[in-house]
């Protein structure tokens, strides 16, 4: 299992000097507030307030310090103005993800303020110089928001942005295992070296023996406490063969040691690869499925695109399903979704117990891989597609829609469900097409675009809702 963190921000509170002759006591005043902003948002991150920036030293001092401690980002926030030309140095320097918070300490102007207010207030024109400064030094790479500090809505959008800015921080990081790819399939290729530029992960071309081998190892006593949990988890078939299901956890066991001992965040394998290695009595299946509940990044076919995507997704927004479109379904405006037989149960309707299934698949040419059924729970969902268009080029397409609450479909022995697309069946794909959006995708619970969104602005990539 892979532990979500909160995401680590620092504050950059910036004022200067010359008030603490008219004002005593105001840089402690203001850091107070400072202080009393990082509690009000604890619950969204953690974070790091060392003390008010007053001049330009402190300003490449702090700004320093968070980028030697690789925090995931930094909100600026004016306690006072300061002249902005004090941080250009430092903002050259930056390479964290920034957003300019434009909040003051009281919400309202009131007929009892005196010019002490006015100053612990006036960080409006402070942000305005700030901000022109950052977008004539850095370009347009942050995020900026004007609101009550208090509120529900500076909360919700400063959490957005600080999970952002985690997925820029954790993309860099990943190495993503690729074990094969399927012949001919266009929309999954990459530049791997410019991906690791843009996108951050790095893509291991790996070989499969090093699972074999761990599977080998793996005693029974470590198979049935695994089969005693996912008989706990799912409604596993009656006739479900002892051998298939203990083989397909051993299988589980094995991909998990050797992501975890290759420091890996997720994978992609193309079936074909068990069939040709020769030693593999099924397809990855169940391992695909409880990787993506353990938090892996997951994609079929050697797509490592979509797997380092789906990896991002689990920071972004907890559960992230990789899926494809099926068919289309024009009396229902919708699409339904599924793919072979992989899909983080952890996005399944809560009123329907996981079935485990006695599979028969002809895909992979061996025998019936135990498999996952289950329909994602109704309501919003987010699902977006990573597009290399060429050189450094990147798209993040992106639909919002719903999960409809629909009937089953007993022949259907694989996750699935709809999705409608807010925007229409028809438009949402003839833009999907236009946009060169792949036939893999990453599917979040809920309405997670402004998180996408703000992270393709980190990345510097091109971000396009159908």
């Amino acid at each position: 299992m892979i532990e979500q963190r909160k995401p680590r921000i620092g504050l950059l509170g910036i004022m200067q000097e010359l008030y603490d002759d008219d004002i005593p006591g105001i840089t402690e005043h203001q850091e107070d507030y400072a202080r009393k902003v990082c509690t009000q948002l604890s619950d969204i991150a953690h974070w790091e307030f060392p003390r008010a920036a007053r001049n330009r030293s402190d300003i490449e001092e702090i700004l320093g310090d968070f980028n030697y401690k690789n925090l995931d980002g930094v909100m600026i926030v004016m306690l006072t103005y300061g002249p902005a030309m004090r941080a250009v140095r430092a903002l050259q320097h930056n390479n964290l993800p920034l957003l300019l918070a434009n909040i003051q300490p009281v919400p309202e102007v009131t007929t009892d303020w005196d010019m002490d207010d006015l100053t612990y207030n006036q960080g409006i024109h402070g942000v305005q110089d700030m901000a022109n400064a950052m977008l004539r030094t850095t370009g347009d790479r942050f995020e900026v928001i004007s609101a009550d500090w208090k509120s529900e809505e500076f909360e919700t959008f400063v959490g957005d942005w600080a999970r952002a800015a985690q997925a820029a921080s954790e993309l860099k990081k990943m190495k993503i295992a690729s074990i094969g790819k399927m012949h001919g399939m266009g929309d999954t290729l990459t530049d791997e070296a410019a991906f690791t530029r843009v996108i951050g992960p790095e893509v291991n071309r790996e070989y499969i023996g090093q699972v074999v081998r761990n599977m080998e190892a793996i005693s029974r006593k470590e198979v049935e406490e695994q089969m005693a949990i996912d008989r706990e988890r799912f409604e596993v078939d009656e006739d479900m063969p002892e051998k298939n299901f203990r083989y397909a956890v051993r299988m589980y066991l094995g991909f998990k040691q050797f992501l975890v001992e290759g420091g890996y965040r997720g994978f992609s394998a193309h079936f074909d690869t068990f069939k040709g290695d020769g030693r593999f009595n099924q397809i990855n299946m169940l391992t695909a499925s409880n990787l993506l509940a353990d938090g892996y990044g997951y994609a079929a076919e050697g797509d490592t695109n979509t797997a380092s995507m789906v990896a991002a997704g689990h920071v972004l927004g907890g559960d992230a399903h990789f899926t494809e479109m099926y068919a289309m379904d024009f009396k229902q405006e919708s699409m339904l979704m599924s793919h072979m037989g992989e899909g983080n149960w952890k996005v399944a309707r809560k009123d329907e117990p996981i079935r485990l299934a006695n599979r028969e698949l002809g895909i992979g040419d061996l025998n019936n891989p135990p498999t996952t059924v289950f329909r994602a729970e109704p309501g919003p969902a987010t699902i977006v597609s990573l597009v290399h268009l060429e050189g450094e080029k990147f798209r993040l397409v992106a639909a919002q829609g719903e999960i409809l609450d629909t009937q089953q479909y007993p022949a259907i022995e694989m996750p699935y469900f709809h999705f409608r697309p807010d925007s229409g069946v028809r438009t949402c794909n003839d833009g999907w097409l236009k946009a060169g959006g792949t036939h893999h995708q990453t599917l979040l619970l809920g309405d997670q675009r402004q998180k996408w969104q703000m992270l393709c602005k980190i990345l510097g990539i091109d971000y396009m809702e159908v």
